[in-house]
């Protein structure tokens, strides 16, 4: 087997894996200033309205209804003929047609003669009175009918949403204090007595504390382990931010993954920086028996680092394969170290590929000849031109294989638009064509360093991997068996064994938990061994008496040789794979209907499955911009940081459950600004 299907396998392997459920969830519920701000809202009296009211008959004025639109302030009825009504101006005396006969105008075009400023008279007074709300020389307005009556307004409710959108939006405290949001709320409810900048902050961390709580009480619900994410933000100040995120899965097989801390450490190259973290973490969530995994950022690569985390994550979790569930690279940022790799020996052709591409796209003028000259080449491209941007590598590979399809346009392109001055070359182009288009071994000449880069990636990470993928019914152990023949050839049944071993080995671990429960519980794990045909037969103690049953179960043991009793994970291999492997396969949903069968192997599932191997959300994933706190959040003192971005990343993804345990304790201490 060549090195290209070797790749391919591997690339098969990652991406077959079931971890890191991350998908998008549905979008929460937005609180934008609208939604913030609905609850100040004026009240206003319930009038029926009458925008078409039509007097009665002369000879029958006891039944003539009363006129209730607004525009009979500024008109008024005049008589004309039999049959005949029509509405004057009261300001320019100008008449206007109302009832003829049996048909009626209506008031709209009254309305329009006053609002628009139609009428002369009005439309002076109006530009030499001051405005005065409620005047009589007001512009009329519609009429609303309230669909609640009974509007109670709320100054606390106000407030709390106030805070819900400082927090959602990022926006400042002190927009509170700033005088065209405080002019905007009171034209919207008066009655609101504007909140201080110390009383937003601090119902800010309360709706920080409550959050909290709900999740504090939702992960001590859930049955399984806790996985960690661990990613570096820097800032001006030289100041690091170390954020880590929680993996898991809960109770009704739901995945969640959520921001846990925020914590602000002065010396972010420091050996210890991150152990700190990750134990303040563990205690502050009270789930220091529970670590799972650990995932880190590329750049957290410092070889004394990595020592330190292996050393807590033996500590904290001790059987789990011997602390070899530390992930130490982003599998986004490997990809995007490679691509940036691979794009940096062709800087100087992609300036100018980029440099042509702006050139076309920035005129209307230069971008109509452009594809006018398309068109006569008859180039058969139905791609679209894209500039790039610098912060996200897929984008400068589309623009590259856009532009590339294009070349003949461009190499044309000085000939039919004078302003056009690049000059890129056929080699050039072929450079390109070959980097970004083509699997030839050429490419593989090009960029075979980087394939050293992702083997040792791989090498870290394979063991994890596999088990993720054998506990994926579309695939299981088959897959791995396959992938690894044509990845390591005659050495596969090797790495094979390895993977086998610690498959079983953490299955064990599993076992030994489920062992060690009490009561009901430990009942339940005792299912985990299941019995095949003929069962083994009980050994008897040497002073219980053999009888005539107890002598034909020896004779069974005999001859069955002493059949073992087949577990959990030995029957959920020999099951079939299921089929067909479609995209849109609910795999935690598969194990909670079968958590029944296998109530050890399905919390080994959830917990395996969980594991990020991931530090980025997906939007995230291209990105190569280094992560950096701007200057208003460093302006925050540690707490409020952390506070106002935890609960962003919270109430983002709506409340949380329900859950049945008793809520922990959390401290409802006023944390204060720090500038």
């Amino acid at each position: 087997m060549n090195g290209g299907e070797r790749r391919r396998c591997r690339w098969a392997l990652c991406t077959t894996t079931g971890m890191g459920l991350m998908r998008p969830l549905p979008h929460p519920r937005r609180c934008d200033l609208g939604t913030a701000l609905a609850s100040l809202k004026m009240e206003t009296p319930t009038t029926p309205t009458d925008n078409n009211g039509v007097p009665g008959s002369e000879t029958q004025p006891s039944k003539r209804r009363r006129k209730k639109s607004v525009v009979w302030e500024h008109f008024t009825i005049e008589t004309v003929g039999a049959g005949c009504t029509r509405a004057c101006c009261n300001q320019c005396k100008r008449s206007f047609a109302y009832i003829t006969g049996s048909k009626m105008a209506g008031t709209s075009h009254l309305k329009r003669h006053i609002s628009l400023g139609i009428c002369p008279v009005s439309r002076q007074k109006n530009q030499m009175t001051p405005y005065t709300p409620g005047s009589k020389t007001d512009v009329p307005k519609r009429r609303y009918t309230r669909a609640h009556a009974s509007f109670s307004f709320d100054q606390d409710r106000c407030s709390h949403e106030i805070a819900k959108m400082i927090i959602m939006h990022d926006y400042p405290l002190h927009i509170v204090e700033q005088p065209g949001f405080i002019n905007f709320v009171r034209s919207l409810q008066p009655q609101f007595n504007m909140v201080s900048f110390n009383t937003i902050q601090d119902e800010c961390v309360a709706i920080y504390h409550r959050e909290k709580q709900c999740l504090l009480n939702l992960i001590a619900g859930c049955p399984g382990r806790i996985s960690l994410t661990v990613d570096l933000w820097t800032s001006n100040q030289n100041l690091g931010y170390v954020f880590l995120t929680g993996h898991f899965v809960d109770s009704d097989w739901n995945s969640y993954s959520r921001i846990l801390n925020v914590i602000t450490v002065p010396s972010p190259d420091s050996g210890d920086t991150f152990s700190q973290a990750i134990l303040t973490c563990l205690s502050d969530w009270h789930v220091e028996g529970r670590l799972f995994t650990i995932t880190l950022d590329q750049s957290l690569s410092n070889e004394t680092i990595i020592g330190n985390l292996k050393g807590l994550l033996s500590v904290k979790n001790p059987h789990m394969l011997n602390s070899q569930l530390l992930i130490r690279n982003c599998y986004a940022r490997v990809l995007g170290r490679l691509a940036q790799d691979t794009l940096g020996g062709l800087i100087e052709i992609i300036m100018k590929v980029r440099e042509s591409v702006k050139f076309v796209k920035t005129s209307e003028i230069h971008e109509e000849k452009f594809v006018q000259l398309k068109q006569q080449l008859q180039v058969p491209s139905t791609k679209t031109l894209l500039l790039d941007d610098h912060t996200r590598w897929d984008t400068t590979y589309h623009m590259l294989v856009s532009s590339c399809e294009m070349r003949e346009v461009f190499a044309c392109l000085d000939t039919y638009d004078s302003d056009y001055k690049i000059i890129i070359s056929l080699e050039e182009w072929s450079r390109i064509e070959t980097a970004a288009m083509s699997e030839d071994s050429l490419v593989s000449s090009l960029i075979s360093p980087l394939y050293e880069k992702f083997d040792r990636y791989w090498e870290n990470c394979c063991l994890v991997l596999a088990i993720a993928v054998i506990m994926d019914p579309r695939y299981k152990k088959q897959f791995v068996d396959f992938t690894f023949s044509k990845i390591y050839g005659d050495n596969a049944e090797t790495w094979v064994k390895l993977v086998d071993d610690g498959l079983h080995e953490l299955f064990m671990e599993y076992m030994m938990q489920m062992l060690s429960l009490p009561g009901t519980l430990m009942e339940e794990g005792n299912e985990d061994i299941i019995k095949s045909d003929p069962p083994e037969a009980a050994e008897a103690s040497h002073e219980e008496a053999i009888d005539g049953i107890s002598e034909f179960d020896i004779y069974l043991s005999d001859v069955t040789g002493g059949q073992q009793m087949k577990s959990e994970l030995e029957q959920y291999l020999e099951e079939i794979i299921l089929a067909p492997r479609g995209q849109d396969f609910d795999i935690l949903g598969w194990w909670k209907e079968k958590s029944t069968k296998y109530p050890t192997l399905s919390k080994m599932a959830s917990d395996v499955l969980s594991i990020p191997v991931s530090t980025v959300a997906a939007d995230s994933v291209f990105n190569t911009e280094i992560k950096r706190m701007d200057s208003y959040r460093t302006s925050l003192g540690a707490s409020n940081l952390e506070a106002l971005i935890c609960a962003k990343d919270w109430l983002r993804h709506g409340p949380f459950p329900e859950p049945e345990p008793q809520p922990l304790e959390v401290s409802n201490d006023v944390v204060k600004m720090d500038f």
